[in-house]
């Protein structure tokens, strides 16, 4: 018999895809390992081989506008359109100077080989120089026309300039020691968006969007030579000599070494989305790579984007381009078995996933997943990494489902559904696409493979109907035929009044379940669609189903905020779960079928467990709708993603959960024992720190008591003493405690002598460092105002009981002295100066009595 299954109760975040680029500006660190990029109005620093966002500066509401990282790597420059300048701290992300830099948004930075100036060119036509220490203005120069785009320093034994381009199509060059410009370049026609200079060739490169390129002579500034490039240029590069990149013109270079003198080779990426490297002199281009990496396959020309930047890493072996389409492309020197030397993508960032519709993990691949955006290509991501290993292009149109499949031990298959009404079916080992099935009429919203024997693949589609297709042509493909093959239909019904929005195979393939936007779920019979149970009940469109892995059963789920598991004997409703609070957009089977995990539009997760009809746990890391959600075979590890762009790949952590609250037990226990032992000991110093780790405030109170209590021994020196010894967490704490404990009137004499004692230890100024201190006195006063205002009332009571007592005189009670019988007492003694004042008050009180009544009788 099996064992039965375990049931989960905690997943964790394991990786997170998320938004670190939305076009703009991008700065390499001076290092290479890692990247900072303009995301909205923050700034996002990238490690470049983990592809995790190592830390977030915040901005100020305003788009980011220009970027630059000091040569140490240390600091980091940052402009917004608010026309304020940062200066941040990169470890510890903290702004250390924002000044206010020019009238306009700031569109360029560039900072000096020695990191003392920062150059600033705006949108005002100014171009100002600053002193990065001390915070100032050292020039400003203005001559432009129009708006400042590039900037660039050529500081060095001979020369301090500053160079300059504008949209208003020049350059100029300005002398930083007599502060004045020095010459102005008239021969671009259009926006100069690039400037780059070679020391080795004592040349200037400026590009433009005119479509040439122009070398500069620096030391009379004439120009040298135009090269014409065909597309309008939005960076160059240019290359060292030992570069490794340019291996893939090493023949054409080698025939301009031989005819003497160094050639000045330069890279160039624009519009068209292509690399290519020239050579300076005679404008020849000495290498074109093959096809665009940057172009989105579209028949709109306005849709088309190309490179947008491009960056030579410090090793001078790889090329960093980013494109339009928020993308950060690492182009490596690859060669092919024919000796063929050329650029191959090394790496893939995705900036900007935009909105995530689908998702799949890869059955056979332990480390990748397909995900399918609100674009034409399907992405396969590295989960370790966070890196796109390859993107899939073929469809014309948004790609809106998936499914994979295990199709032979070596072949991973994946499917594709789109609003190009087509379905592909792609080979993730080569990348290529092996089949097309054509025939719907609408967008192809739903897709599932065979489960048992990967013969057939299921489609519906927004026209309402459900096809079959064989995959008998796949075989004939592995077989050697070339191009993809053309899928036929077997069978096809209309199944639903409205959208079909979901679908899934039995795992023995004998049935099917659709779910639509119609409110119901319908039960086929495969391969020929014969139809069985409708099953009705939702009062919203049904976004998911899916089959039990071991019972007779269904599970769907709707916008109407609920999830439902029907039978598939008489189509009746089993259980019913509800808690989302938004509509149900995924709901997949855990544990072999003994829990679900559903995602909603609320952007939360939630893990239910079926036998008891309660939701387990809740998992919040959207912020917005998910769509997609898969569950790897094992169920150890979940994949979701959704309209915020983030993909989150969570990891089973239920064995660790209780591991780690086994191990802490096993502690507390010991720390327990060892607390008893520290009272039964009095060593009241341990038992306090292990009080504190304990977080036992009760047991703290005892030991504080039981030290009050101690009258042999010095309780005062010792309690401060302890006191010292606390730093500035444990005295958080411990004044935390002492505010509960001054709540209620039988502790409150411990927490005031306590709080007594750590006054008379701590200065006010040691005090007031202690974090969160004013919410906490404000907790302790009005009981301690309470407190002493009871004392005071009982101690005007004990007045009037003195007085009380004295008036019946008990406090002072009256002796009587009997006379020595060996001195009788004289005949001449005064009464008065004697001892005897039990005996006089009564007869001083009698003769006051007599005195009064001989009055009286006189008057009578």
């Amino acid at each position: 018999m099996a064992a039965p299954p375990s049931l989960k109760q905690n997943y964790k975040c394991l990786t997170k895809m998320e938004v670190f680029y939305t076009g703009g500006p991008v700065a390499m660190s001076p290092d290479g390992t890692f990247v900072a990029c303009a995301c909205l109005d923050h700034v996002k620093v990238v490690d470049l081989s983990s592809g995790a966002v190592r830390c977030t500066m915040e901005g100020d509401s305003e788009p980011i506008t220009a970027l630059s990282i000091t040569p140490d790597g240390a600091c980091l420059f940052a402009a917004s359109r608010s026309r304020v300048v940062k200066l941040w701290h990169i470890s510890t992300s903290t702004c250390i100077r924002s000044w206010k830099a020019h009238e306009g948004p700031v569109a360029n930075m560039a900072i000096d080989s020695s990191g003392g100036l920062l150059a600033t060119a705006g949108a005002d036509r100014a171009v100002f120089v600053w002193d990065v220490e001390r915070g100032y203005c050292t020039h400003a120069f203005r001559g432009h026309t129009g708006v400042v785009t590039t900037v660039v320093f050529n500081i060095d034994k001979k020369c301090m300039l500053l160079i300059s381009g504008s949209d208003d199509a020049t350059i100029r060059v300005w002398d930083l020691v007599k502060k004045k410009c020095l010459a102005v370049l008239e021969k671009h026609f259009s926006t100069v968006t690039s400037l780059v200079i070679s020391t080795a060739n004592n040349c200037l490169l400026s590009a433009g969007r005119d479509k040439v390129v122009n070398v500069w002579n620096m030391q009379d500034f004439s120009l040298q030579t135009t090269v014409p490039v065909y597309e309008a240029i939005e960076a160059i590069c240019i290359f060292p000599d030992d570069s490794e990149l340019l291996q893939v013109c090493y023949k054409k270079l080698k025939k301009s070494k031989d005819n003497g003198g160094i050639p000045l080779c330069f890279l160039t990426a624009g519009e068209r989305g292509t690399i290519r490297i020239w050579l300076a002199e005679g404008g020849k281009c000495v290498y074109e790579h093959l096809s665009s990496d940057a172009m989105v396959l579209s028949d709109k020309e306005e849709e088309k984007r190309g490179f947008t930047g491009a960056v030579l890493l410090p090793s001078a072996n790889k090329l960093m381009c980013i494109t339009g389409d928020q993308r950060l492309l690492f182009y490596t020197v690859e060669k092919s078995d024919m000796g063929d030397v050329s650029l191959g993508i090394s790496k893939r960032l995705i900036g900007n996933n935009e909105e995530v519709i689908d998702l799949r993990f890869l059955p056979g691949e332990d480390n990748l997943l397909a995900v399918a955006t609100n674009l034409e290509q399907i992405r396969i991501y590295d989960i370790h990494t966070a890196a796109c290993r390859q993107e899939l292009f073929g469809h014309q149109d948004i790609v809106l489902c998936l499914d994979s499949c295990l199709y032979s031990s070596t072949m991973v298959f994946l499917a594709s559904g789109g609003k190009d009404h087509m379905v592909r079916v792609w080979d993730i080992k080569s990348g290529s696409c092996i089949a097309i099935a054509e025939g719907h009429m609408g967008a192809v919203g739903a897709l599932a493979f065979s489960r048992r024997t990967k013969k057939f693949l299921v489609s519906g589609s927004s026209d309402h109907t459900i096809k079959v297709w064989s995959l008998a042509p796949l075989e004939e493909r592995t077989s050697g035929q070339k191009g993809p093959a053309h899928l036929s239909s077997l069978s096809t019904v209309a199944a639903h009044d409205k959208d079909i929005n979901s679908i899934a195979v039995a795992p023995n393939d004998s049935l099917l379940c659709t779910g639509s936007q119609d409110r119901t779920a319908r039960i086929w019979k495969l391969p020929e669609l014969v139809p069985g149970v409708i099953l009705r009940g939702h009062k919203r469109g049904i976004w998911s189903v899916q089959f039990s892995p071991v019972d007779q059963c269904v599970l769907t789920a709707s916008g109407d905020k609920t999830i439902r598991v029907w039978s598939l004997v008489d189509g009746s409703c089993l259980k019913t779960f509800e808690g989302h609070t938004a509509s149900v957009l995924k709901a997949s089977f855990l544990s072999r079928g003994t829990q679900i995990i559903s995602a909603g539009a609320d952007g939360l997760l939630k893990l239910w467990t079926i036998k008891a009809n309660e939701c387990v746990n809740t998992f919040d890391r959207h912020e917005d709708k998910i769509w997609a959600l898969d569950v790897r075979t094992g169920d150890e590890m979940l994949a979701s993603g959704g309209s915020d762009s983030v993909v989150n790949i969570w990891t089973d952590c239920t064995q660790d959960d209780e591991e780690e609250a086994l191990r802490k037990e096993e502690e507390e226990t010991l720390k327990d024992q060892d607390l008893s032992n520290a009272i039964a000991n009095t060593d009241y110093a341990t038992a306090v720190m292990l009080s504190f780790e304990l977080g036992r405030p009760f047991k703290l109170l005892n030991v504080f008591t039981e030290l009050f209590r101690k009258e042999k021994m010095d309780w005062q020196s010792q309690v401060q003493s302890i006191l010292k010894n606390l730093d500035k967490g444990h005295l958080r704490l411990l004044l935390g405690y002492i505010r509960e404990w001054n709540t209620k009137p039988k502790f409150c004499h411990v927490a005031q002598r306590v709080l007594s004692e750590l006054f008379r230890v701590f200065p006010s100024t040691e005090l007031i460092k202690v974090s969160g201190l004013r919410e906490l006195l404000e907790g302790i006063l009005p009981y301690t105002e309470r407190h002493f205002s009871r004392m005071d009332r009982l101690l005007r009571s004990t007045f009037l009981l003195d007085y009380t007592l004295s008036s019946m005189s008990v406090l002072n009670p009256q002796e009587e002295v009997k006379p020595s019988p060996r001195v009788p007492p004289s005949k001449n003694e005064d009464p008065l100066n004697g001892n005897h004042e039990t005996e006089l008050q009564p007869r001083k009180k009698k003769a006051k009595h007599t005195k009064t009544q001989v009055i009286m009788h006189s008057k009578a």
